[in-house]
């Protein structure tokens, strides 16, 4: 960081730079790192586009390399292929969280449902889906609505779900299909049963205790301003912005 702008350090780009697209045409892209780097300056400001500083080159090419990428879901496979490379965890968190959706962000193609917005009591929300290491590094991500119940939004998060021994959620995924799902990846799960169940399913508090550092993932990544608030009408563009902070943030 300089001057508060953000610049990918040379080992960083170093791991970066093997899985970013080699199949070109046309005029070479301009400096990657200073491209890259500029667009996780705009993400982690929280500005406009137009307002990024004239040091990463034109704001219309950080602009649409994020796009484009975006379209193309380059920054999703970097994500994954930089997450795949810590091998399978011995154990999963699953949770989520709330981000408010800014006016801008109202208008996308398709409507709030096809953008993943929605109301809930803290207004147009979207919801983070995520699932973590042991040690809080995201593995997945999945967007729907702020109203979308967690275990709603667990049965097709779970798909993503790595090999694992153990998977821990809170009492919002205290369900027989989400358990059913979960056993039939080869996991046991670890979720607390709800209170008002007549029969409980085993639990261990011992094992459960580590299970914050998922909530700790995501308030790192809402130190990232356009991650906190969500701006991007597309639904893509904000996953692509997810995306990208949680490689920088916990993949470099």
């Amino acid at each position: 960081m300089n001057d508060g702008q953000f610049w990918l350090t040379v080992e960083q780009f170093g791991r970066l730079a093997p899985h970013l697209p080699q199949d070109t045409r046309g005029k070479p892209r301009v400096d990657d790192r200073r491209v890259i780097s500029g667009i996780v300056h705009v993400l982690k400001s929280g500005g406009r586009w137009a307002d990024a500083p004239p040091v990463y080159g034109p704001r219309k090419t950080l602009y649409n390399r994020f796009v484009r990428w975006a379209a193309k879901g380059v920054w999703e496979d970097i994500f994954h292929a930089l997450a795949a490379a810590g091998g399978p965890p011995a154990q999963v968190m699953i949770d989520s969280t709330a981000v408010r959706a800014h006016r801008s962000a109202s208008g996308g193609k398709g409507g709030k449902r096809a953008q993943a917005i929605g109301r809930s009591r803290g207004g147009r929300t979207t919801k983070i889906h995520a699932l973590s290491d042991p040690r809080g590094r995201p593995l997945a991500f999945l967007l729907t609505g702020g109203q979308v119940a967690d275990c709603t939004a667990a049965d097709r998060l779970l798909d993503r779900m790595p090999a694992t021994d153990l998977l821990h959620g809170d009492k919002g995924y205290d369900s027989a299909a989400i358990r059913r799902k979960i056993e039939a990846a080869g996991a046991a799960p670890n979720i607390p049963p709800r209170a008002n169940k007549r029969w409980k399913n085993c639990f261990s508090p011992y094992l459960y205790r580590n299970r914050n550092v998922i909530e700790r993932m995501f308030g790192r990544l809402k130190d990232f301003r356009r991650i906190a608030t969500r701006y991007d009408r597309s639904a893509i563009n904000f996953m692509a912005a997810v995306h990208i902070v949680a490689t920088v943030a916990y993949w470099l």
